[in-house]
């Protein structure tokens, strides 16, 4: 203030000090807020690392004009690249966690403060194994973080709630909470991704450009927009299922980010003709449809209440340092990671109304990603909760890009309706969080 001598001068002088405070970074001023809180407790809940894809050859080949490529693993499985990327994962949320000082920078004491819970195939299994490898380098099988795991095989209420049998949903009322959201018009959602269908089969079917498609001598069986469109009550762990050529599609599209994120040669991903940018246009076809049939809010209710609510029982015996049932780990445990599916993830963003945009996709759950809820504790012992989505970017994945503090996954904050405020984080103080979460979840759903 000594260059404001008169108060004549006291209006010019205050409104350079609302200049230069304005002029504060935002990573500074979230650095200033941060410097009294503490992160105090981390839920990472991921989808499985890369895997092969599930359906078989012989059902796609009938859309392609060429075959599709054979993979070396078995149908579903983790790859090799997948494990390697989860690693490199892992690393990452080691530094993160020493940076934050939850967990210590090195060594294998710590592991003893993490649990895994994974699902029981093959892919999330491996995954979380080698989460734990990237987060504990070098450390021997017994100082590695407690993995929980049932059979292969074997249901897991926590990730496939509606398999388990938890609870007696309405599959009539499933299907027409789909069919609110299309005007009852399966074939319309078809006509809505009319033009992201004519670029899928111009790959599929090799057209050249500027060219008729399809073109004389191509054998195809059967054009996706061909495939009769329904609604229908699903089986098993589909509550309902909108099938027709937006399913097939968000098959195939995955399939090619499959190839793409496996590090094939370019001129194997899509036969050739599927680059960087193409693939992120083709995803809205996966991610249309996991919209529609996951995060439809009855069927995301059904299938997400019973991994909700030992979510938030988990944060709960977090906050208070005392045994909740049906949280997971123990009261001293800082960090859980769970490793299901992009189903899970779907149904919880969905049941939540949650949302994101991470590597120039919508609400997208690639191989990897994570849904992550931060448990942070004020100076005044209050809790506040902070959610985000994090992924390595596709390029990374095809790239095996090491992870750093300073290079790391991409992160999206998420607004959380019904308890987040503003600022940078969209903190939801502990109460509000627990109300949000509690109205939410239906309890005829929770085992």
């Amino acid at each position: 203030m000594k260059n404001c001598p008169s108060h004549r001068r006291a209006l010019h002088c205050f409104t350079l000090l609302l200049c230069a405070a304005a002029a504060v970074p935002p990573v500074l001023a979230q650095r200033a807020d941060d410097a009294s809180r503490k992160l105090k407790f981390i839920i990472i809940f991921s989808r499985h690392g890369v895997r092969t894809p599930t359906g078989s050859n012989e059902q796609l080949n009938q859309y392609s004009a060429q075959p599709w490529p054979k993979w070396d693993s078995p149908s579903g499985n983790l790859t090799t690249q997948g494990a390697k990327l989860m690693t490199l994962f892992g690393g990452y949320y080691r530094a993160y966690l020493a940076q934050r000082e939850v967990l210590s920078a090195s060594g294998c004491a710590d592991a003893t403060r993490v649990s895994f819970f994974s699902d029981s195939d093959q892919r999330t299994a491996e995954t979380g194994k080698s989460l734990a490898a990237g987060m504990f380098p070098g450390c021997s099988p017994n100082q590695q973080p407690e993995q929980h795991t049932l059979a292969e095989g074997q249901v897991d209420p926590l990730f496939h709630s509606l398999s388990a049998g938890v609870g007696e949903p309405d599959r009539k009322r499933a299907a027409a909470s789909i069919a609110g959201r299309i005007g009852s018009n399966p074939a319309g959602v078809t006509e809505a991704y009319r033009w992201q269908f004519e670029a899928l089969e111009r790959i599929l079917l090799g057209c050249a450009p500027a060219s008729p498609c399809p073109q004389p001598g191509h054998t195809a069986a059967a054009f996706l927009a061909d495939i009769p469109a329904s609604l229908d009550g699903g089986k098993s762990d589909h509550l309902a299922e909108l099938k027709g050529p937006l399913s097939t599609a968000s098959t195939i599209t995955e399939n090619l980010l499959l190839e793409y994120t496996s590090g094939l040669p370019m001129g194997q991903v899509g036969w050739g003709r599927v680059d960087l940018a193409t693939l992120k246009q083709l995803m809205d076809l996966h991610t249309a449809a996991s919209d529609l049939n996951r995060r439809t809010s009855y069927l995301a209710t059904v299938q997400a209440s019973n991994t909700l609510a030992h979510i938030l029982d988990t944060l709960q015996q977090a906050a208070t340092g005392k045994d909740v049932p049906g949280a997971l780990g123990k009261p001293g445990d800082r960090v859980i990671v769970l490793v299901g599916h992009d189903t899970n993830l779907a149904n919880m963003a969905g049941m939540l109304n949650l949302n994101w945009v991470i590597d120039g996709r919508r609400d997208d759950t690639p191989p990897g990603g994570a849904l992550v809820f931060e448990l942070w504790q004020d100076a005044d012992s209050g809790y506040e909760i902070r959610t985000y989505y994090t992924a390595q970017t596709l390029e990374q994945m095809r790239e095996l890009t090491p992870l750093t503090l300073d290079k790391g996954p991409v992160r999206a904050n998420i607004f959380v309706p019904g308890c987040s405020q503003g600022g940078a984080n969209f903190p939801c103080v502990w109460r509000a969080f627990q109300q949000t979460l509690t109205t939410a979840i239906d309890p005829a759903f929770v085992k």
